[in-house]
Parts: C-alpha cells; structure tokens; sequence
C-alpha cells in the first residue's frame, strides 16, 4: 500500500521539483512527522529539509499575531465588555462566561469566514427587534435590555480585537483575517516561494483565499485526496467540499485538479461489530489486535481510531501484553488524573461560603489517597480519628476548629484543606500551591515519589500559577465559585502526554488526528449517531438561516467533514473493522451511525455484520451453607452458655445464616452518621424515657396525679436521651426536629393511656421495669448448659392480673400476638415473631419464680395507641376467639417450652449446619 504522502512526494520528484526548497503546508502537525519519515524513502541523497508547518503555524506566520488560549480571551473579553457596560448592567464575571464562550466563538466564525462584521451584526440585532413580543409601543425594560445586548455586540466586537491588535495578540478567527489582509504583501515578499498544500478538505473562506490567491500567482500546488466514487456522486457527502472547490475555483478551469483516486473500489474485507457498551468495544478491539498479531506482531501499519477519546483508557487497559511498540497521538486529560478529584472535592466544598462543612465532604477530602498520608503524623492515623469522631458522636457538620480539635498534630494540613478559602482567592490559590507542594515534600521524604506522580504534581502547579497570573493580571474572579469555573476551563484543555516513537508500531489516535495519515488495517471504534457524526448542535447566537444566508458552515457541513474523515480512512485501507455501541444511552442514543447503512447501501465492498453478544456466564444462585465444624460447634456451646435472648433466637427463625454472623462472628453492621433520626434510634429513646417515669414507681399504685406530674417532665427526659443517643445531631430543624416532636408525642399520648385507663376506675400496680432475667434451661439432649437472657420492659398488675408488657415504637397489630398451631411459631418469623418474643418473657418469669399463672403478655404499639395493651391469644383451629385464651397457663407454657426447646436443640445440633433461607 502506498500513502497519499508518498504518491504526493514522488508526483513532486517525477516533476523535478526541488524539495528542499518547498514550504509543506499540512492540515495538522502529526502528518507532518509522517511526510518527514517518507522523505527518506523518496530522496535518495542528503538534502536539506524542506520546511514542514500545519495550516495554523502558517497563518500566524502571515498574520504577524501571536494565537492565544481561550480562557485569556475570555479575561480580555470581560475587559471590553466592563468598559462599554454600566456597572449596574455589569455581570460577574462567572455569569459572563457563560454566554461569552458562545460569543466568542461566532467572532471566530464571522472572521474565518471573512464575513462583514457591522452588516451580520447589525442584521442580528434587527432580526431580535423583529421577533420579539413585547405589542406595547413603549417597551419594557426587560425588553430594552434584551434588544439592548444585540445592538452592543458591534461595539463589543469592535473594542475587543482593536485591544488584540493593539497586543498583537488574537484568536483564530481574528488571525485568518488578517492573514488575509497582510497576503498581498507577503506575496510581494515571497516572489520565489513554492508551497505545497496537501490533504486539505473542509476550507473557511480565509483559508480558500489565500490558497487560491498563491495558486494564481503559481507560488503554490495543492494535492486533494478524494476517490472518484465519492466526487463523481453529486449526493455522497465526502467529497461536499471538494466536488464545491473543483467545480467554483477559477484556476480549476485551466489546470489539472489532483487527484481523484481509484483506492475506495478496490477489495476491502470490512467486518463491522455492534458490541454492548464502550467496556465491550474496548475489549473487542484488543481481541481484534491479538488475531492482527498471529499475522504481524509489530503492528506497524495498524491504527486505531476512537471515535470517543473516553475509550483511550479503555482501550489501553484491553491491548494484548504481547504489543511492544505503541504510540498514542491523544494526551491523557489532566482532569482525569487522581488529584484533579481531589481539587474538584475542595471546590466543591468551598464554593459555597460556609463555617461549617457536611462530613461526607470531609471524609471524601481527608481520605483522599494524596491527603491521607499527610494526615499520619508518628504513626498515628488521624484520618481514621476524626472518621471514628464523626461517627461515634453523629457530627452532620464540622467546624474548622472542630477539627483541628480532633486532630491538633495535622493543622497545618488542615488549615491548608479548610481555612480561609472565603477570605480571599489569593488565599485559596496559595492553599492549593502549598498543598501540591506539602505532597511533593511528603513523596520525598518518604522516598515514594514516582515519576507519574511528579508529573501529576508539576502540571497541576503549572494550572495554579497559570489561574495566579491570570487572577493578578485582571482581578475578574471575585469568589470560590467564580475560580472554580476558570480552573474547570483551564483543566479541560490540559493534557499529560504519553512518551512513544511517534512512527513505529501501533498508532492509536481521534479521528481528527488521522487527517492526512494511511493505514493498511484500520479499527474505528464508537460509530454511532451523535459521535460519528456529531449531528445537531447549536451552541451559536447566530440563526440556521442567517448562517446560510452569510455561508457559514451549519451542522450538515460539519457532518461532512466527519463523513469525508470516515471514508478517507477507508480508502487506502485493506482490513476495515468498525464497531458501534448496540446499547441505548440518554445523550447519544445506540442507534448505528449512518456511515455503517450508507456503506452497506452502497454495494461496492461485502460487509460482514455481526452483533457480538458478550459471554456471560450463568450464575446460578445458591445459598450459603456453614457446616459446623468443632471449632463452630464449641462457639455454639460458649454462645448457649452465654445466654440466648429472644432477640437472637428469631433472628435464627427468620435466617439461620443471621445467627452465625451476627452472634458467632460478631459481625455488626456499620454505624453511619444518621442524618435524619433511626427507627432504633427513635425506640430507644421513647424506651429510656419511658424508663425514668416508671423505675421510681415501681411496687407502687398508678395515680393519676402521678402520671400528670410526669408529663410535665416530657420535654427535659426526651431531649437528655436524644443527646445521650443521637450526640451531636442536630434536632432543631427539618425532618429530625418533627421526628423529636413525634417522640415526645408518643411518651405523653402513652401517659393519656394511663390516665384514660386510671380514669375509668382500674387499678395499676408497677412491679418490675427494664429490669434483666436470665433463666437456665434443663434439656436433657444437650450434655452443657443453656441459659436465656433478656430485659422486659415492664411488668405491672392490672386489676389484679399480671401482666408482661413490651413497647413497641412501629405499628403491630392484634393478628400479630395470636397463634393458632404451636409448630408455627418457630418457623414463620414475620407471623409470629413477636408471639415468639413475649411467651419468651413469660417462660423465663415462670421459670425464676417472679410470676404466678396465669398471666397475660403482650404489646403496646405507640403508634397504635387506640388499640390499647395488645394481648397474647391462642386462637383454635376454626379461628374462633375466645377470651380465656388470652391468659398464659401452665399449659401454655409447656407447649412453648416444647417448642423453645426444639428450636435450641437445632441451633445446637453438629448435623444441623447454619442454611441460609430464601428470603
């Protein structure tokens, strides 16, 4: 296969031209490199080389203007516009930003495109007049201020590029502009130059201009690369702009247009895969090139063009280990790179002005991989101090001071991470230049540092002394906010350049990169609609229609441009593989791109289609089985001699596996700060307050002055537990405060319940509160002691009979204390889990002597007040009720202990293993 370069360098050869003196004008810098290798297999005898530029260098060359980056025009933008602005009419400079990108950019259009500024502006802000709504002869001021902003934007562009040229300083647009003015003259100084423009497509009127007019006065030769099959059809996009340059520019009348090829048609093996996901393209690609090296293991005639550069990483992490030469034509973004999370953290964090910080946001700082090791000062880690501080005591918001609290030995760092931001953005881009550098030094000294990490070091240093000069120069950023808009800017165009031999093994580049370049495989990943092409944007103060009035490039030109790419690369090309994204996505849809239907329309070459579905391999579910070993069965022993509670035995009714983790691994889960206040939470609290009414109490009659003095309590016992339990949580606002309201609703509507019952003439007697049982059990299958523990709630006399109580803060119902078959109730734990719980209480009363039968137990729900002490009851088979059922017997007693016994002989039985249940 020989290249466009090439054919190119030996047309200009067979024609006795003298290289060495020619001036190559080129479409981008990397093809430059590659015109330079081929030189040598065209020249063979040492010569000078010729001088090889990309169209940008050459126009800045014409212009005499020096190119500059966006975000500092965008400072010398705000400049004009404060100046021809009323300061009351004035934005901040972050809110400007935003529609002065897209301003910025239709200068750079209008001027590309030679355009006559004050007729296209005065035009739009005529067309605005025209349309807006406003019937009223008198116009509003909203409406005076709209259409004022279109009358100024001639003023606006007016008073910029005069202070650019004043500076000798421009954007691009700007540069092609007077490039063109400056040509006559250059002209008049070049009578002897030879240029040789090759591989354009796509050209701004700047750019035709001066192209056409070097042509005329024979100072220049241009080479097309286009294929007959696309040229000679009047509707194929990819020769759009060339069939437009052959067909309008004069000197194509007299001389010969170079060259229409016959490459497209010859034999071509096009495979093309719709793969699930970027993941799945990027695998597929690597598996692509470990078949590509059973033929050629260098690769070197093979490239790899994404379409979306988010699958660089990808990508890099799916090539074979057996590829030894690479070279990658993209940078890495900088904004990619772990510290730009930790600077996007910080900002986040301060760019709202606050004394206090969310604690997630802090765990995300101090954990982060760059900041943890500053954080660990004598082998202490104070990362995980102030992480355990935070959770232990439910800290929602910290303080600057709260911290250096918690961590006196780290203040420097934490000064650095959280103080003063607000102050000042001096102070904020000094905080993160020392911070960078108390990294640096900490890599030194610990003898860590890599060079990757210097790397990432040095060129976010670079970033903060580029947003120093700026912040210096103009002092337009005015807050954190305002900073972190400029830094994002900065960040996207940074890149990390990968080290490689630019003309040696496997090329993997963007589609833009390979203008000009030959390949003979070539894979081209993401060929879906919105990426190639881009389809549909208008990020542009310019109308559809204005821009085809005036010739400005619209979305189905820049579709072209992609469609001429797309098939440039095809044409030279022997193996072809195209992969697309099959998957639906909510910006750029899984639709296959045009180009993949319009190449299988075309009929010239056999695609070979296919969907690849990945190999997913069937996993079929199983359940956890722990078998008990002796080791496990001597913790069972020690767990039984220890005490079963209630609580832990339905556990094992609901889950078998929640025993084994929970009691014989003492796995707990993690405590989370608790924003808002936990159901427990909430229980625990109504528990203890319900507590410090009634211990005092106990042996005595209820009054109903007694229970009225308590309510006057209500507030002071409910506050000191929500600070006993919840800590520094906050309970003065939003969800927590309704949740405090509503657990002092639940203490004084229980009290009502007392005094209601007091009031209709019965007797209450206190005998026990929170007070611990442990029972020990005779069963005779089991050689070693089983003993049972728990704490009942309350134990009172009501009218004479004893009751067992248990309060509950959640909702239970009546059905949920009945049973029916005694076999139930160690088998279904959401039925009669709770029936479980309180016939618990009941034997291990029974079993120490403390109660005489019969007995009642049961529940009072505190949000089911109206249904009053919740009793046990055994219901018969018919579901009849009866109420001496309600009352626990001897007999009742002696079934439930058949069955507690039964279920303890289980959870100790060395054949029966720990099963997980279906849930």
């Amino acid at each position: 296969m020989t290249t466009f370069i090439f054919d190119v360098l030996k047309d200009l050869k067979s024609n006795g031209t003298n290289i060495s003196e020619i001036t190559f004008v080129l479409p981008s810098k990397r093809a430059g490199l590659f015109l330079k290798h081929q030189l040598a297999k065209v020249i063979n005898q040492t010569v000078f080389s010729p001088e090889i530029i990309s169209i940008e260098e050459f126009v800045e060359e014409l212009s005499q203007l020096r190119s500059i980056s966006n975000t500092e025009l965008l400072f010398d933008f705000y400049n004009s516009y404060s100046q021809l602005t009323k300061e009351k009419d004035l934005d901040s400079f972050e809110s400007f930003s935003k529609w002065a990108q897209i301003l910025l950019q239709d200068f750079n259009e209008i001027d590309r495109y030679l355009i006559p500024q004050e007729k296209i502006f005065d035009y739009l802000s005529a067309i605005q007049d025209l349309k807006h709504w406003s019937l009223e002869q008198e116009k509003t001021d909203f409406v005076k201020n709209y259409l004022s902003f279109w009358n100024k934007l001639f003023g606006y562009y007016t008073h910029f590029t005069k202070f650019l040229l004043s500076k000798h300083i421009g954007y691009q647009g700007l540069i092609y502009r007077k490039a063109v003015e400056n040509l006559e003259a250059y002209i008049q100084s070049n009578q002897t130059k030879q240029h040789v423009f090759l591989g354009f497509n796509a050209l701004n009127t700047a750019e035709e201009t001066i192209i056409k007019e070097l042509l005329q006065n024979d100072l220049a030769k241009i080479y097309w690369d286009i294929d007959s099959v696309f040229i000679n059809n009047p509707k194929h996009d990819a020769a759009l702009f060339t069939r437009h340059h052959k067909n309008q520019w004069h000197y194509f009348k007299n001389n010969p247009f170079n060259w229409i090829t016959e490459n497209y048609s010859k034999e071509k093996n096009i495979s093309v895969f719709g793969i699930p996901k970027n993941i799945g393209q990027a695998k597929h690609i690597g598996s692509i090139l470990s078949n590509l090296q059973k033929t050629d293991s260098s690769l070197q005639n093979t490239a790899v063009i994404l379409g979306d550069e988010n699958l660089l990483i990808p990508v890099l992490n799916s090539l074979p280990k057996s590829i030894e030469a690479l070279n990658i034509t993209m940078g890495f973004p900088l904004k990619s790179i772990p510290l730009a999370s930790l600077f996007e953290e910080l900002f986040h964090l301060h760019k709202t002005a606050s004394n206090s910080f969310y604690y997630k946001d802090v765990i995300n700082i101090i954990s982060h991989q760059f900041i943890r090791p500053l954080l660990n000062i004598n082998d202490v880690d104070y990362t995980s101090k102030i992480i355990e501080i935070i959770e232990n005591n439910n800290i929602v918001y910290l303080t600057k001071d709260k911290l250096i609290q918690i961590a006196k030995e780290t203040k420097k760092v934490i000064d650095l991470l959280f103080s003063n931001w607000e102050k000042s953005i001096e102070i904020a881009l000094n905080n993160c230049s020392q911070l960078i550098l108390s990294i640096k030094s900490f890599l030194d000294k610990e003898k860590k540092a890599n060079l990757l990490s210097l790397e990432y070091l040095f060129r976010f240093n670079e970033l903060f002394n580029e947003l120093k000069r700026l912040n210096t120069e103009y002092h337009h950023i005015k807050d954190v906010s305002a900073l972190y808009s400029v830094y994002k800017e900065l960040l996207s165009t940074e890149t990390l350049d990968f080290q490689g031999e630019p003309l040696q093994g496997l090329q993997i580049m963007g589609m833009l990169e390979s203008r000009v370049l030959d390949f003979e495989t070539v894979i081209i990943s993401s060929v879906n609609e919105g990426i190639l092409p881009s389809g549909k944007t208008n990020n542009s103060f310019i109308p559809f229609d204005v821009k085809i009035e005036n010739d400005l490039p619209t979305y189905k030109e820049k579709d072209a441009v992609y469609t001429y790419h797309f098939y440039r690369l095809l044409q030279r090309a022997k193996n072809i593989y195209i992969l697309y994204n099959t998957e639906a996505d909510v910006l750029t849809g899984g639709e296959k791109s045009r180009f993949i239907t319009q190449l299988e329309l075309e009929g010239i070459h056999n695609i070979n289609h296919q969907i690849i579905a990945p190999h997913v391999p069937v996993i079929n579910p199983s359940l956890t089985v722990i078998q008990k070993t002796e080791d496990l069965q001597q913790q069972i022993i020690q767990l039984a001699s220890d005490g079963f509670s209630p609580s832990s035995l339905t556990s094992y009714i609901r889950n078998p596996i929640d025993l084994y983790y929970q009691k014989i691994l003492k796995i707990k889960e993690h405590d989370d700060v608790e924003e808002t206040v936990a159901a427990n939470t909430l229980g625990t609290i109504v528990h203890n307050t319900l507590e410090d009414f009634y211990k005092p109490l106990t042996g005595k009659m209820l009054t109903i002055e007694t229970i009225k003095n308590l309510k006057s309590k209500i507030e002071e016992r409910v506050i000191f537990h929500f600070k006993n339990e919840y800590k520094e949580g906050d309970i003065s606002k939003g969800k927590n405060l309704i949740i405090f309201e509503i657990s002092k609703r639940y203490v004084s509507n229980f009290l009502d319940l007392e005094i209601n019952a007091l009031n209709a003439g019965n007797e209450i007697k206190i005998i026990s509160v929170e007070v611990d049982n442990e029972v020990l059990i005779d069963i005779p299958e089991l050689d070693f002691p089983i003993k049972i523990k728990g704490k009942i709630d309350r134990v009172d006399e009501y009218n004479g009979v004893t009751r067992i109580i248990d309060y509950k803060t959640g909702s239970v119902q009546q059905n949920q204390v009945e049973i029916v078959n005694w076999d139930d109730i160690t088998t279904d734990y959401k039925k009669f889990s709770k029936s479980f719980q309180i016939l618990t209480y009941a034997y291990m009363l029974r079993q120490s002597k403390q109660i005489d039968l019969p007995v009642e137990a049961g529940i009072i729900s505190l949000k089911n007040l109206s249904s009053g002490f919740l009793k046990f009851a055994k219901k018969d088979k018919q579901g009849s009720y009866a109420k001496k059922n309600t009352l626990i017997t001897e007999e009742t007693i002696n079934n439930f202990s058949i069955q507690l016994k039964k279920l303890i002989i289980e959870i100790c039985n060395p054949d029966i293993d720990f099963t997980e249940k279906e849930l």
